[in-house]
């Protein structure tokens, strides 16, 4: 499959909001969380935001940050007709590069605990480097040989 990457302009808020809703509301409902639509909205509007498209069909996106430490993964969201089909891997290799690119000490995400997208993190070399209660903390070490 051929990805590539576009960035998010103001109108794929309401995509990205819903895949986001879709794919995150069971992990919230199962850490007793409260989903809130004004929430994501302020986070997307303050972030790196890029859809992961196959075409011209959009199938995610993701949400970057940055500071002096490392880029931040806020978001990783694959549409589930597209999920199994290495979209997430790639989308993470491109991620790598920016880091790699812009010289970022670290790659840092955070990710519920009963998501199973973590071995997908492990396996781009991502480790635990912190939990609490819902989350881990994941961390990829750019001083570290990437496999």
């Amino acid at each position: 499959m051929t990805y590539r990457l576009r960035r998010a302009e103001p109108g794929d808020l309401v995509f990205a909001r819903a895949l986001a809703c879709r794919n995150m509301l069971r992990y919230y409902i199962d850490h007793d969380l409260l989903w809130q639509d004004e929430a994501f909205d302020v986070g997307w509007s303050g972030r790196d935001n890029w859809l992961i498209m196959r075409a011209d069909v959009p199938m995610g996106f993701f949400s970057l940050s940055r500071d002096r430490r490392a880029l931040y993964i806020r978001e990783l969201q694959i549409a589930e007709a597209f999920r199994g089909q290495g979209a997430g891997s790639w989308a993470i290799d491109q991620v790598i590069a920016v880091a790699r690119t812009e010289r970022r000490p670290a790659l840092r995400l955070t990710v519920f605990k009963n998501n199973p997208a973590q071995s997908l993190y492990k396996r781009k070399g991502l480790q635990v480097c912190g939990e609490d209660e819902c989350f881990l903390r994941m961390q990829l070490d750019f001083g570290t040989p990437v496999l």
